[in-house]
């Protein structure tokens, strides 16, 4: 009995903490567009985000590239199908694979690292030393952070995306003997309108939540440094589950306005 006590407490733990999300999401959108807007600290959020964020999103897309090519080739062969590899590849690679794992890969770098940033400086009391001094610490620690990652998330998808049919077009080139040339034209002609859209839609989603996760859990942070700890941790969990349903939803609609 008690730990289906634990069980559902943790459960509305989760739902009331999305709440307290989405009032803070509310704040975000309320003062975003209210100046003083701080340009230079967008763009170092957006450097720090994606420029130390290319290189493990493209290992982890040329892998996904190498492994997804290599487990479904030999089921294609059965059939005698190996032709349509690029075109089910890039389909799968393009509308869900590689948004996700690069967005959950982000989520583990970028979203505990935020969270880490923001609860030390709470700890430490410069957020209160930033309210003291006159500025306004969530303009310029959350606005510019979830405005970063809501930016920069999709850029890394489209990156990661691009580097694992790379490493795709180098299996069948390998194993199958199809240029890369062949290869990307097959991949440009299965790919619509009704494949990008919505994957490049819910790539911003993705990016606003990885940074509303991690800023959210910084800036609330509990004092001492298991807090600190503690909110770097429950970033990535929060903002991964999350992650699933924002896809589940887009999805959803995907699914009433584009041919599926």
């Amino acid at each position: 009995m008690s730990h289906k006590l634990t069980f559902s407490g943790r459960i509305s733990g989760f739902f009331f903490e999305v709440g307290d999300m989405s009032l803070f999401a509310v704040r975000y959108f309320r003062e975003v567009f209210r100046g003083p807007y701080e340009f230079r600290e967008l763009l170092n959020q957006c450097y720090t985000i994606g420029n130390r964020s290319l290189l493990l999103v493209g290992v982890t897309g040329f892998i996904l590239g190498l492994v997804f090519t290599l487990q479904s080739r030999p089921t294609l062969m059965e059939f005698g199908a190996e032709s349509w590899m690029p075109s089910m590849v890039s389909i799968s690679i393009v509308r869900e694979i590689g948004p996700v794992i690069t967005a959950l890969i982000c989520a583990g770098k970028i979203g505990s690292g935020i969270g880490a940033e923001l609860g030390s400086m709470k700890v430490t009391e410069q957020i209160d030393a930033m309210e003291v001094s006159g500025t306004n610490p969530f303009k310029y620690l959350v606005i510019t952070r979830i405005t970063a990652t809501t930016l920069m998330i999709p850029l890394l998808i489209v990156f990661g995306d691009f580097i694992a049919l790379l490493g795709s077009a180098l299996v069948e080139n390998l194993k199958g003997g199809v240029s890369f040339t062949l290869y990307f034209n097959k991949v440009f002609n299965a790919l619509s309108f009704g494949d990008l859209l919505p994957a490049t839609i819910k790539s911003f989603f993705f990016g606003f939540v990885i940074g509303l996760v991690g800023c959210y859990k910084g800036y609330h942070c509990k004092k001492g440094t298991l807090g600190v700890g503690e909110a770097s941790n429950s970033a990535v969990v929060y903002a991964s589950m999350l992650l699933f349903i924002v896809d589940f939803i887009a999805v959803f609609i995907s699914d009433i306005f584009f041919e599926i």
